[in-house]
């Protein structure tokens, strides 16, 4: 049932196609769910390397001769789990709580605060147990009725990219449909949207594309797709009836970037239809980062060009005693004007929802 050799498959590198993973491990308790059996079917029909394993937290025999090959293997490693602990974290400023159904992404953004949250776990984890998941949504909806609850389901991971995999986002989707006080939120960098046009969504759920200057996505943002893909899927979802909203983040300072800002902001108003300019919404997230992740990035990505010279930046605490480097009033205060008007000038009945 299960083999140990090294993944040797051709690496699917097409920006259209969808993710398939080089290795996959089932828990066995996986196999006790609809989903888990439906996964376990589809690798072995793509005929991808397979291994059982304890845990889902604790996958210790990555091939790899060093740590940097490891961490790429990992990135091309899913692992297939049920989702014991089902106490939801909060997540603000973007929702009540983070909605669990998947860890870690494929996706090798350089700046990811994920290269730190997850550690020594960079591989993929999806969660087959979705009604017991569902379950403690419906919970924590009721606890805090007349007041609508919402959840963040991108928290520590890009579930599009994983969507054709699992199809757990559209079942989050349909569920939620029927929650009068609960609303589901997800942003990703991905295009496969296809299986979501149709779902029923009752307007509960709000799709966001994390878009950025084509200079951030060229150089900190390898695996994901193209921004030309992400604004088709955009329009997409909002043909379909879907919420809409825009993460750009990070914005990054850099020579030019009002230039790159500026043309963002352009290429998003000549692209989308006017369903996607109803309701709108756009976070603006700087670039921040923590000495450990300066540490972590430098090793996994040599030679990336994400400037992270800590003399350049001011020390901002956050709610848990740790702080993070983001950039000085001056500089932050100027990236968020300049995008700010160009939102206004381009969309305005659109909501900043928040910068940070």
């Amino acid at each position: 049932m299960a083999t140990t050799e090294t993944p040797n498959r051709p690496r699917r590198s097409k920006l259209h196609e969808s993710f398939v993973p080089e290795l996959v491990y089932f828990e066995p308790g996986a196999l006790d769910y609809p989903k888990g059996q439906q996964i376990y079917r589809w690798v072995e029909e793509q005929g991808i390397p397979l291994r059982m394993t304890t845990s889902h937290n604790r996958i210790t025999n990555l091939p790899g001769d060093s740590e940097l090959e490891q961490y790429k293997i990992a990135k091309r490693t899913l692992v297939v789990g049920v989702r014991k602990t089902l106490k939801f974290d909060q997540s603000k400023p973007s929702a009540e709580y983070a909605i669990p159904i998947a860890t870690g992404c494929m996706g090798h953004c350089h700046y990811c605060y994920l290269q730190t949250t997850l550690g020594a776990k960079p591989y993929i984890r999806v969660y087959v147990n979705m009604d017991e998941i569902m379950d403690a949504a419906r919970g924590y909806i009721e606890e805090r009725v007349p007041e609508i609850t919402r959840f963040e389901a991108a928290c520590t991971s890009d579930p599009v990219g994983l969507e054709p995999i699992t199809g757990s986002l559209r079942e989050l989707i349909e569920f939620m449909a029927d929650q009068e006080h609960g609303r589901l939120r997800f942003v990703t960098k991905f295009h496969h949207v296809d299986s979501l046009l149709d779902a029923r969504h009752n307007g509960h759920t709000r799709i966001r594309f994390s878009v950025n200057s084509q200079y951030v996505i060229k150089h900190f943002e390898p695996a994901t797709s193209r921004f030309e893909q992400r604004i088709e899927a955009a329009a997409k979802v909002a043909r379909a009836g879907y919420p809409m909203g825009f993460i750009i983040a990070p914005i990054i300072w850099y020579e030019g970037w009002e230039e790159g800002y500026g043309e963002l902001i352009a290429k998003l108003a000549e692209a989308l239809p006017v369903e996607a300019t109803q309701g709108l919404t756009f976070e603006l997230i700087q670039h921040r980062f923590t000495k450990t992740a300066k540490n972590v990035i430098a090793r996994r990505y040599p030679k990336t060009k994400l400037e992270m010279d800590i003399e350049k930046r001011k020390y901002k605490w956050g709610r848990w005693g740790q702080g993070k480097y983001v950039y000085p009033d001056e500089k932050a205060d100027a990236l968020r004007m300049f995008i700010s008007e160009r939102i206004f000038e381009h969309f305005p009945q659109a909501e900043i929802d928040y910068f940070t």
